[in-house]
């Protein structure tokens, strides 16, 4: 037998991953991100999806770019803490002691502690409703060696 709910999300994309953005040191900043994933293969595409009025937004918004950096173990504590602070209020990366790098293909740093950075362009924002879908392009990876 069968139950009826409301409609809902109950499927959940794990884990979350840190979002890098930013186009200059002065304003880099770290966004935790749970709706995330992969939309095409040919070219590389994948989303995130930001509610408007989370910092890292306009930033975003404004530069079209960003980075996914998977997490582990050791960067629990990192996704936890930069999911519930605000950039306006905290340099997350000198918060949570991790290194802003070189991307190879856009402004926004990687985090030099994670084992992926997958570079992404915007090529598309749509809004959905609680939050606005950032489609973008997969323009570099880099994976620990």
């Amino acid at each position: 037998m069968k139950e009826s709910w409301k409609p809902g999300t109950l499927i959940y994309p794990l884990p979350a991953v840190l979002v890098s953005c930013g186009a200059t040191p002065e304003e880099y900043n770290l966004l935790t991100v749970a709706w995330t994933g992969t939309v095409c293969t040919n070219p590389p595409m994948c989303y995130i999806s930001v509610r408007p009025e989370r910092h890292s937004y306009e930033i975003i918004r404004r530069t079209g770019e960003f980075v996914i950096n998977l997490t582990t173990r050791d960067l629990a504590r990192a996704a936890d803490w930069c999911g519930v602070r605000s950039g306006r209020d905290y340099d997350k990366f000198r918060e949570m002691g991790l290194t802003p790098g070189k991307a190879l293909q856009v402004a926004a740093p990687i985090v030099e502690e994670a084992p992926v950075s997958i570079e992404c362009r915007v090529r598309q924002v749509m809004p959905l409703g609680s939050h606005d879908m950032f489609l973008a392009e997969v323009v570099a990876v880099q994976v620990d060696a």
